[in-house]
Order: structure tokens, then sequence, then C-alpha cells
């Protein structure tokens, strides 16, 4: 079990003071940059110059290039030479973060109601990757009966890197009563179908229960010692039966998830105004706290008490769905902002958004700019101004600061770009009309 590095985050880091301007993308480098590194001429297939780089593994925290050969990161280094380079993008003034993990989303949209093949889940790639994200984890849309449905037409079919908290719950997030048949609830089918599915099913999910047994924790639990994968307990219905308490100090594993951390639904928060006591004796014991914001789970009366106690999130994420996307939670970099707005460094910030998580789903692959990893990028622009963010219940606080997504890189490739600064700018004739002798107009 990793343990998150804590620091002070009393005072901001000088990096949030850098002044953000305008970034330009050039077909080649600089004519400088010819006599720059030692690697000279050689034919990367992008190069991102100049950004302000943020990679909690490698603790990197300063001006970087990056360099992309071949969908994997070739090289980080303060100066590296682009002359051979097909693409270059100047992401100067800019953030620059390995791909974002979302690692609470529902993502398995279709004809039924709720979350499994429903309404309530979304394509992935249409509110993913314009926030930064290039991972995300369906939290419990798909259960063992459904999954392979899930992968066929969501996973397999998505640019977003989908994995999968699979529920415990043979018929997935098929909700009431289908997520309350507790026989329907086995340990077996779960398991089995996440070794079938491994680095792709990476956790079992227990949700939205709300009878008084502990049934649903623990088959999740049995399911995800079998498959030797974490699980994540949206509690459900706060019950006596089932006191938080005893989930964080008794049930849970080192390494397990407790979503939806301040949602104050579930005694979170004590009368007296502070912290439930179980919830820093759960993270004593390794279990992992997530924000898993939604429609409902995120409330400024919880976040901000328990943000002065010290208690950040270990992982940041959206659960993501067509309620919360369209209401307080938006998408992943405007929950990160809040975090900022909350006093939370940068740095910490974008570990939460993608090395935590990356450890937590057993995916040290994904999350950093290692040499070797993926190149999944996320370029994001820091604003400065006056910015309204809401919880879940409608409350407003203001902050000054505001991550927003420039540019998003999934295996070396433009996936979104805000402002252009991926492509190459345009000039007369630059494209010119292909001559056709059949001329179809109808579809364009």
């Amino acid at each position: 079990m990793h343990v998150r590095s804590r620091v002070s985050w009393t005072v901001l880091p000088a990096a949030l003071t850098l002044v953000l301007g305008a970034s330009t993308v050039g077909a080649t480098a600089p004519a400088g940059a010819q006599a720059e590194g030692k690697d000279e001429g050689v034919a990367y297939d992008l190069v991102i110059r100049r950004g302000h780089v943020i990679d909690p593994k490698n603790d990197i925290d300063g001006v970087r290039d990056v360099a992309v050969k071949d969908g994997k990161i070739a090289k980080v280094a303060p100066s590296i030479d682009a002359s051979g380079a097909k693409k270059t993008v100047d992401a100067r003034g800019n953030y620059v973060t390995p791909g974002l993990i979302d690692m609470h989303a529902h993502m398995f949209p279709g004809p039924k109601q709720d979350y499994a093949n429903g309404w309530n889940g979304v394509a992935p790639d249409g509110f993913t990757l314009r926030a930064g994200v290039t991972t995300a984890v369906d939290t419990g849309s798909a259960g063992a009966s459904n999954f392979d449905q899930f992968k066929t037409e969501v996973i397999d079919k998505s640019k977003t890197r989908v994995l999968s908290f699979l529920n415990i719950v043979g018929k997935g997030m098929a909700g009431h009563p289908y997520e309350q048949d507790l026989a329907d609830m086995k340990p077996g089918p779960a398991a089995e179908v996440a070794k079938a599915n491994p680095g792709t099913i990476v956790g079992i999910k227990t949700a939205h229960y709300n009878g008084p047994e502990w049934d649903p924790v623990e088959n999740s639990l049995a399911a995800g010692e079998e498959a030797g994968i974490p699980v994540m307990v949206d509690f459900g219905a706060n019950t006596p039966e089932r006191p938080l308490s005893q989930l964080l100090n008794e049930k849970l594993r080192p390494g397990d998830v407790y979503s939806h951390m301040f949602s104050g639904l579930r005694g979170e928060l004590g009368k007296d105004g502070k912290l439930n006591p179980a919830m820093q004796q759960g993270r004593d014991r390794g279990v992992v706290f997530e924000v898993g914001h939604g429609g409902g789970s995120f409330s400024w009366d919880v976040a901000v008490p328990g943000m002065k106690e010290g208690f950040t999130p270990d992982v940041i994420s959206t659960d993501l769905h067509i309620s919360s996307m369209n209401s307080g939670m938006k998408d992943m970099s405007n929950v990160m902002s809040k975090f900022l707005t909350l006093g939370m460094p940068l740095k910490d910030v974008v570990e939460a958004s993608t090395w935590t998580p990356a450890q937590t789903i057993q995916r040290p692959d994904l999350g950093n700019l290692s040499v070797g990893a993926p190149a999944d990028i996320s370029v994001f622009a820091l604003e400065r101004g006056t910015f309204g963010y809401t919880d879940s219940f409608g409350w407003r606080i203001d902050g000054n600061q505001k991550l927003v997504a420039e540019t998003t890189f999934r295996a070396g490739q433009a996936v979104w770009d805000l402002n252009g600064k991926a492509a190459n700018e345009w000039y007369p004739g630059a494209n010119p009309p292909k001559a056709s002798a059949a001329e179809d107009h109808e579809h364009q």
C-alpha cells in the first residue's frame, strides 16, 4: 500500500505565481534549439516545449521539455533538441501534467434507466478529453452479467482509456430494486469476470445498498480478495446497523477506497462540526479516501472543515454522469480547481489526479511521464480572476484560480485542443481544395 506524501499547504507554492501568457505553435523548433541537448536530429513525433511540468511520481515540478516517440514518453529534460521533431507545441506559461485519471465516472450509456446501459451514463470521449482526462474508471455501472456488453460497446470503442470497478451486483447499476437484490451479489461471478479482464477491471464496487446487512461489502471484499484488486464502497443509506466507524476500522483493507468522502450523508462530519474520528482512523489503516463529487455527494459543509483539519483527498474524482456534469461538479478540471480554492497546492492536486489513482488501481504505467510510459499528457492554463464554485447542494464559494485544459494528448496524439496549440498555423494556400470528378456536398 502506498502512502501519500503530505506537506503543509498553508502557503501556495511559488509555481502558482507564474504569469500565464498565450502559447504558440511552430512546425519546427526555434533556430537555437538545434544546438540544444545531445540528441540532435532525433525524429521525435512530438516535443512539448517550455511548459511547467508537474510529474509527482518522478518529483518533477519545474520547466521542462517533453518528447514523444511511437506513442510513448521518450524524454523529459530541461532542454530537448526538437529540430528533427515532426511537431512541436510551445507550452510556455502553461502547466504540463500526466494525463489525468478520473477514478470515478459512469460511462455505460444506453436506452435503459439508471447507469447500466442507461441514460444516466455518458459516452466517455464527449466529456473526458476536454477536461484533461485520458483514463477514466467506470465505477460499478456494469456487473458480471453485462460487462461484456460494456466492454464491446464502450471500452473497445473509446479513445479515452476506460477501466472498470466491476459492480458486485451482477446486473450492475440498474437501479431499484436490482441494486437491493442480495441474491445477485455473489462474489464468485464478479471475481471470475475480473480475473478474465486483468488491468481493465481494476476493482470491485458496492453502491447504493439501503439495507442493514453487511453482505454487499463482505461479498465485494471476498471478490476483491480472490481477484487481487481493491474494493470501492459507496455506502448507500446511513443505517445504525452499519456505522461508518465499523466500515473504516474493521471491514475495509489497506488500499480499499471509501468514496464520497465529503458528502456528509453517512456520518463523515460530527455534530461538533469536526470530522468523524473514524475518517482519520481509516486513513491510518491505509484506506484510500476519494472525492467522487457527483450530483449529491460533495458538500462545502464537510469539505471546508475537513480541509482545515488537514484531511486532504487521496484521490480527486468526479462521479461523472448526466446530472453531475450539468450541476455543481461540471468536470475534472473544475473539481481540481475547487481544491486549489480550498488551499491545496497545485502539485498535490495533480498528484491526487494522476499518480495516486494510478497506484490505487494498480496501474503504475499510468499517471506519470516516465520514459516508456504511455504518452498521455495534459496541458493546462491556470487562469486568474473571480470564479464561482458550487457544491452538490447549490452553495457557492468564490475562488481566484481556475484550471482550463488547453490540449490533451492520448498516446501522443492531440485529442482535445482548445486553442489550436497542436495545430499548424494556416496561411493562404495552405490547404487548397482537392478537385473531384464527382463532388458530393450532401454530407459535408
